[in-house]
C-alpha cells in the first residue's frame, strides 16, 4: 500500500477488525449485510473523508487486464476498487499469488481481486479442484455438499490472493432452451435453488472470499444470451416473487457480500425498457427496497451487448450508478468510463452523497473480508493448497451424489458382467473409467451386450442393431429428451473427471444412483430418480 493513510489505518483497525474477521460464519451476522452500523463505521467515515474525489470514483471500477504492468498502471492511475482475473492472469498457483501480492502492494486502498469461478463449465483457473457444477449439486440436493464445495473453492482462491468470487449463480433455470445459464443453475425448483444458493454463499464466505449472487433479478427464463443481445423476460411480479426472487432472498438472508445485476429487460418490473443494470426500479426499488439488500451491487460485464445495445460506453456507467449499482465490472474503456463518472459527480448528475454511499459499501465489504489487515498470499505454499486429498474427496462426494438414473427399462442397468460398446462425444474417458471398474468394453455395437451412448447438448446417436442402449447426458440433462429409443437414461450434468468416474461406478453397479432431477427431463418431473442396490462385485 502506497499511502501513509493505510499504515495508520492498519493500526486503528486492529482494535475492531477481530470482531469481523475474514472467516466469520454468515449465520452469526458478522459477515452479513444488515443496515446497522458495524463496529468500524467510525474509521470508515474518517477514511472516506480523507479520500480524494478521483480515489472515490476509482473504487467503483473493476476492470479486466491483459498484463501485470497494465494492471499496476490502472491501480496507480485510477485507484480502481478491484480487478477481475481471467485464465491469462492465472498461469500457476505461485504466479497468481505473487501477482495478487504485487497488485495489493501497488494499491492505496486494498483491492477486491475477483474471478468467475462458478465450478463446472464456468471455471477460470485450471489448477483448482475440479467440481461438476451447480446443477449436479441440485441433483444431489444437499446443502451440506453445496457449502463444502464452495468452501473448498473459496479456500483455494484465497490461497492465491483472490478475495471475491462472482458466484453462486442464483438463477432458476425454468427455460430448457436458455442459451447462457443451463447447468450453471442449481435447477428449476425455486425452493431447492434458494437452499443451495444460501449454502454456497456461506461456504465461500467461510473461506474469507466475498460471494456474489447473480444475475439479479433472475436470468433463468431467457432465450437470448445477454453477451450477444438484450433478453426480455415476460414474468409478472407474482411470477418473479414465486420463481426468481427466492434464491436472492436466501442470499441476502445468508449475508451475501455482493449481488450482480443482469443485462435483461423485465417489462413487468420496470416499464421503461431499460436493462435491469440501468434500472433504479429494479436495483434500488426491488433489490434494496423489497429485498432489503445493503451490500455491494456490482454490474455484470459492461462489455456485454445486453447493456451496450441502447446506450454509449460513456453513458452506461453513469446510468448504472444512478440506478443503484456500486461497482462497474469490465468497462470497455476504463479511461472513458472513469472520466464520464468523474464529470457526472462534478456536475452533480451523480451526487456526492450517492458516490459516498457506494464507496462506503465497498469499504465495508473489504473490511469484512479482512483486506485492511494487510494479509498476503504465500506463493511458496499456494501449490500445496490446491487439489488436496480432502478437497478431492469433497468433489468426489458431490459427483457421486449427483448421478441420476432417469430410466431403467427391463433392468438394463447395472451392467455388471455384460460387455459394453461406448460411443458418443467425450466417451473416451468413460471407456477408460468403465474398464477401471471391471466392465468389459468392446470395439463395436455388434460385439456388445449393451451400447453406452454419451451425449452433450445435441441428440444421442444410438447405434442400430437392436442392442439395449444406455444414454448418458454429460452436460444438460435436457438432452435426454431425445433419448426415447434407449432402454436406460442417466444424467451426470458434467463431463468433469469426477463425474465420469461416478457414472462408471453407477453403470458398473459399484455405486447406487441417488441423484434426483433438479429440472424436468426425459418426460420426468423435478425430483424423479430411480436407484438399485450397489454390489462390490464387477
Amino acid at each position: 500500500m502506497r499511502s501513509s493513510r493505510c499504515a495508520a489505518l492498519l493500526a486503528a483497525a486492529a482494535v475492531v477488525l477481530p470482531l469481523a474477521g475474514c472467516n466469520a460464519d454468515p449465520s452469526d451476522g458478522m459477515s452479513g449485510t444488515s443496515a446497522s452500523p458495524t463496529p468500524s463505521s467510525a474509521w470508515i467515515a474518517g477514511y472516506l473523508r480523507d479520500m480524494s474525489l478521483r480515489e472515490k470514483v476509482g473504487q467503483l471500477f473493476v476492470p479486466a487486464f491483459s498484463t501485470p504492468a497494465a494492471a499496476r498502471s490502472m491501480v496507480r492511475r485510477y485507484d480502481v476498487g478491484g480487478l477481475i482475473y481471467f485464465p491469462r492472469n492465472m498461469k500457476s498457483p505461485s504466479a497468481t499469488a505473487a501477482l495478487s501480492n504485487d497488485l495489493q502492494k501497488a494499491a492505496r486502498t486494498p483491492l477486491l481481486l475477483g474471478v468467475d469461478e462458478e465450478q463446472g463449465i464456468v471455471s477460470r483457473a485450471s489448477f483448482l479442484t475440479d467440481f461438476p457444477g451447480n446443477m449436479a449439486l441440485g441433483a444431489g440436493r444437499s446443502a451440506t455438499d453445496a457449502r463444502a464445495a464452495a468452501r473448498v473453492t473459496g479456500t483455494e482462491l484465497r490461497a492465491v490472493g483472490i478475495n471475491q468470487n462472482y458466484a453462486p449463480d442464483a438463477d432458476v433455470n425454468v427455460n430448457p432452451g436458455n442459451p447462457v445459464i443451463g447447468v450453471r443453475s442449481f435447477g428449476a425448483d425455486p425452493k431447492l435453488v434458494a437452499s443451495l444458493v444460501g449454502a454456497s454463499v456461506a461456504g465461500y464466505q467461510d473461506a474469507g472470499v466475498a460471494a456474489t449472487a447473480k444475475h439479479f433479478p433472475g436470468h433463468g427464463d431467457t432465450n437470448v444470451d445477454s453477451h450477444t443481445g438484450l433478453p426480455v423476460i415476460r414474468h409478472s411480479v407474482s411470477q418473479w416473487n414465486r420463481i426468481d426472487a427466492p434464491p436472492f432472498r436466501a442470499a441476502v438472508g445468508a449475508g451475501v457480500d455482493a449481488i450482480m445485476s443482469a443485462h435483461i429487460v423485465v417489462p413487468r418490473l420496470d416499464r421503461s425498457g431499460k436493462p435491469s443494470t440501468l434500472s433504479s426500479g429494479v436495483l434500488t426499488g426491488m433489490l434494496r427496497g423489497k429485498l432489503g439488500f445493503q451490500g455491494v451491487i456490482i454490474t455484470d460485464s459492461l462489455l456485454m451487448a445486453g447493456v451496450r445495445e441502447k446506450y454509449g460506453d460513456a453513458s452506461v456507467p453513469v446510468r448504472a450508478i444512478q440506478a443503484g449499482a456500486d461497482q462497474l465490472l469490465m468497462p470497455p474503456s476504463l479511461p472513458k468510463a472513469f472520466d464520464a463518472v468523474l464529470k457526472a459527480v462534478q456536475k452533480g448528475t451523480i451526487s456526492q452523497r450517492r458516490l459516498d454511499e457506494s464507496v462506503t459499501r465497498i469499504l465495508r465489504l473489504k473490511e469484512r473480508r479482512g483486506l485492511f489487515k494487510g494479509q498476503t498470499a504465500d506463493p511458496r505454499k499456494a501449490q500445496a493448497a490446491m487439489r488436496t486429498a480432502a478437497h478431492r474427496r469433497v468433489a468426489t462426494t458431490v459427483a457421486e451424489h449427483s448421478i441420476t438414473l432417469v430410466r431403467n427399462d427391463g433392468g438394463t442397468l447395472p451392467l455388471r458382467r455384460r460387455s459394453a460398446f461406448v460411443t458418443g462425444p467425450g466417451s473416451g474417458p468413460l471407456r477408460t473409467a468403465l474398464r477401471a471398474q471391471g466392465v468389459r468394453v468392446v470395439g463395436s455395437a455388434r460385439m456388445a451386450d449393451v451400447s453406452v451412448v454419451t451425449v452433450l447438448n445435441g441428440r444421442p446417436a444410438i447405434p442400430a442393431g437392436g442392442k439395449p442402449a444406455v444414454v448418458v447426458a454429460l452436460a444438460r440433462p435436457y438432452a435426454l429428451n431425445g433419448a426415447g429409443g434407449a432402454k436406460a437414461a442417466v444424467a451426470a450434468y458434467s463431463a468433469s473427471g469426477v463425474s465420469v468416474k461416478a457414472v462408471a461406478r453407477v453403470l458398473s453397479g459399484k455405486l447406487s444412483p441417488t441423484g434426483k432431477l433438479p429440472v424436468k427431463a426425459a418426460g420426468k418431473p423435478i425430483g424423479h430418480g430411480l436407484t438399485y442396490a450397489a454390489s462390490s462385485s464387477p
